[in-house]
């Protein structure tokens, strides 16, 4: 039973002649994490707004179309009650930090103190979610005093301390270097497997192979592809529209005329899955002598 359901959804910001979401259909299943790729541009960012609620509920312009998420349309529901279900992510967690605390365990915990969660409940649950996102050790430092990535990182537990049903991202590991991504999308992966709904706006690639359960590709606001990671995240048409492709695709795919990649192999996305393409076509040479 899907949790999040779109249909025929289009969206105008305020002022705009083109559309920046165009009759949108989509359905996510609970429990499914759904990466979402696409150029600049390309809507990924207004498309974790709505489902977010903050179209049309802050950005105001002109939304058409059903937006639902458990069984609720976004227009039927108030923002302040929306959020409880949705958590949203931003792309710059300066944005997202309140500014009204003066720790990091204190930041995390406000959203549950604003909603009258008992202090013990808190306590527990925020102590929680530090050890899942890896910042424990930060629990007493000011947000501020932080890096861009470990900003992010306390971003996402004060989202995931409100345990919405579904997590919406918007590019959240921009800021961070390839262990904290790892870490971060391995935590976004634990709670999809404890249930929690996801959808990822994102550029690596190589991470939403390892990770997700489906991708959808936007090209000017609709939906151009959608599948498996690999189907998509492989498919030539992706390059005629700009698309960010992984570095081992693109390799392979030169290949692959020259004999140097196996014609029966998938086409790789990650660097392990490249290097035991090339190591089996070496070895299969060694074998014909």
């Amino acid at each position: 039973m899907p949790i999040v359901k779109l249909q025929q959804v289009t969206y105008h910001y305020p002022f705009t002649e083109k559309p920046a979401l165009q009759d949108i259909n989509l359905e996510v299943e609970e429990g499914e994490f759904v990466a979402v790729i696409g150029p600049n541009g390309a809507g990924k960012s207004t498309l974790c707004y709505t489902l977010a609620g903050f179209i049309p509920h802050f950005y105001k312009g002109e939304l058409k179309g059903i937006v639902e998420v458990d069984g609720v349309l976004v227009q039927d529901s108030d923002l302040s009650d929306w959020v409880l279900k949705v958590g949203l992510v931003f792309q710059n967690p300066f944005n997202q930090i309140s500014g009204a605390k003066y720790t990091v365990f204190e930041e995390v915990a406000f959203g549950l103190e604003n909603s009258g969660v008992p202090r013990s409940e808190i306590i527990r649950r925020v102590e929680e979610v530090l050890q899942m996102t890896g910042i424990a050790d930060l629990a007493d430092r000011s947000p501020y005093s932080l890096s861009g990535g470990q900003q992010q990182r306390v971003a996402l537990a004060s989202i995931l301390v409100m345990q919405p049903k579904v997590l919406v991202l918007d590019e959240p590991t921009s800021q961070m270097d390839p262990i904290g991504t790892r870490e971060v999308f391995g935590v976004i992966r634990q709670m999809a497997e404890q249930g929690m709904t996801v959808v990822m706006a994102e550029h690596k690639v190589e991470w939403i192979a390892q990770f997700a359960d489906r991708v959808i590709a936007l090209w000017e606001g609709k939906i151009y592809l959608e599948g498996k990671p690999h189907e998509v995240l492989t498919d030539e048409r992706l390059v005629e529209k700009g698309f960010g492709v992984s570095r081992y695709t693109t390799t392979a795919r030169l290949a692959l005329p020259r004999g140097l990649w196996q014609k029966e192999r998938p086409l790789p996305v990650t660097l392990e899955e490249a290097v035991a393409g090339f190591s089996a076509l070496r070895n299969a040479r060694r074998k014909q002598g």
